[in-house]
């Protein structure tokens, strides 16, 4: 055997050698393309179904929003058959603060207009009992007589 006998036959075993690691790893990267190839079959799936769930999630949305625009029509419309009671009750409770306030006031005159006339009263009384004490009294003779 020659040297060049020799170098190819190391040639040979090291192209046999690098040809078994390109095997190897020809076979581990298509188990790995399998594998995502998977993975994408399963992310498409769980895609549609998260699709489906979201348009019947959003027709939900909007029926309840359509719901919520009629109720709050309605509700709009009912406040405003209301308001006018509402300024009923304001002008009746102003009403009443003034029958109030007027109330107070004619209280207030009528206590000092009586307690004028009680004054007077007083005096008065105390005016006829002077006035009893310092008239000359009559006799009896004069009463009988005048009867």
């Amino acid at each position: 055997m020659t040297g060049g006998e020799v170098a190819a036959i190391i040639a040979a075993v090291a192209f046999a050698v690098l040809v078994v690691f390109i095997v190897l790893v020809l076979i581990k990267i298509g188990k790995t393309a399998e594998r995502v190839t998977t993975t994408v079959d399963e992310a498409n799936k769980t895609i549609e179904v998260v699709t489906k769930d979201v348009d019947i999630l959003s027709r939900q949305v909007e029926g309840l929003l359509v719901k919520s625009n009629e109720l709050l029509d309605d509700v709009n419309k009912k406040v405003a058959t209301i308001d006018p009671l509402f300024a009923a009750v304001a002008d009746l409770s102003e009403s009443v603060s003034e029958l109030n306030y007027s109330s107070r006031n004619l209280l207030g005159k009528v206590g000092a207009v009586g307690k004028s006339t009680a004054k007077a009263g007083v005096v008065g009384k105390v005016g006829g009992a002077a006035f009893r004490a310092f008239r000359p009294k009559k006799t009896s003779k004069t009463s009988e007589s005048v009867k």
